[in-house]
C-alpha cells in the first residue's frame, strides 16, 4: 500500500499592504523626501502637522505621502522624487513623523487643477491600518473655489474644516506656514476618502 503524496508546501509571504507597522520608519523614508522644493525656493511653503490617534495621542510611527500639482495647477510628469536635483518639481513627497507625531513638508502652494480648488492629496500609513488612508488638504485662501469644489462640498458642512489647512503666518525660514493635523479617529476625525478601483 502506498502512502498518499503530500501536497506541495505553500509559503505565504506578507506584503506591505498586509503588514501593520512599525516597519515604516525603517523602509520608506529617504533623504530629501519631505522637500518637494528647497527651503530657499522663493515661493516655498511649510505644510506641517501632527498625526493623532483616536485617544488624541500623537502617533509616533506614521509616514505621510503627498501628491500635488505645481503652482500653475499642472500635474508634474517629471521623474526624480528619490534623487532630487533642486530644480525639477515632481509633486511627490514622503515624510516620517517624529516621536511627537509631527511631520513637515517643504513645497509650493498648488494651483487649481481643471478649475477645481487647489489641494494636496495626503496618504497616511500608520500602525493599526491594514491599508493606507487618503485625504485632501485644501488651502483657506481659496474660499470661492473651495465653496464650489465637488469633493469638499460633498462633505457635511460640520466636517469640512478637517480638510482645510490652518494658516500660521511664516515658519522658521520665512516661508508661509500651514498646519494640517490628521486625526485617525475620534471626535475630530479627519475626513478620509475612498477611491474606486
Amino acid at each position: 500500500m502506498t502512502e498518499p503524496s503530500a501536497a506541495p508546501e505553500t509559503r505565504y509571504v506578507q506584503t506591505p499592504a498586509q503588514t501593520v507597522g512599525p516597519f515604516y520608519g525603517f523602509a520608506l523614508p529617504y533623504d530629501g523626501g519631505a522637500e518637494l522644493v528647497p527651503g530657499h525656493h522663493p515661493r516655498a511653503i511649510r505644510l506641517h502637522g501632527t498625526v493623532f490617534d483616536g485617544a488624541g495621542d500623537p502617533v509616533p510611527d506614521a509616514i505621510l505621502e503627498i501628491w500635488q500639482a505645481d503652482e500653475t495647477g499642472a500635474l508634474p510628469d517629471e521623474r526624480g522624487s528619490l534623487a532630487r536635483d533642486g530644480f525639477g518639481f515632481t509633486g511627490f513627497g514622503r515624510a516620517a513623523v517624529d516621536l511627537g507625531g509631527h511631520y513637515t513638508f517643504t513645497t509650493v502652494e498648488p494651483g487649481p487643477v481643471a478649475g477645481g480648488a487647489p489641494y494636496v492629496l495626503v496618504a497616511v500609513f500608520a500602525r493599526g491600518l491594514i491599508h493606507h488612508l487618503f485625504t485632501r488638504a485644501y488651502f483657506p485662501g481659496n474660499a470661492e473655489r473651495n465653496a464650489a469644489d465637488a469633493v469638499l462640498t460633498a462633505v457635511p458642512a460640520a466636517r469640512r474644516h478637517t480638510l482645510v489647512c490652518v494658516p500660521e503666518g511664516t515658519g522658521p525660514t520665512g516661508a508661509a506656514s500651514y498646519r494640517f493635523d490628521i486625526h485617525l479617529q475620534g471626535e475630530n476625525e479627519t475626513v478620509f476618502l475612498d477611491f474606486d478601483a
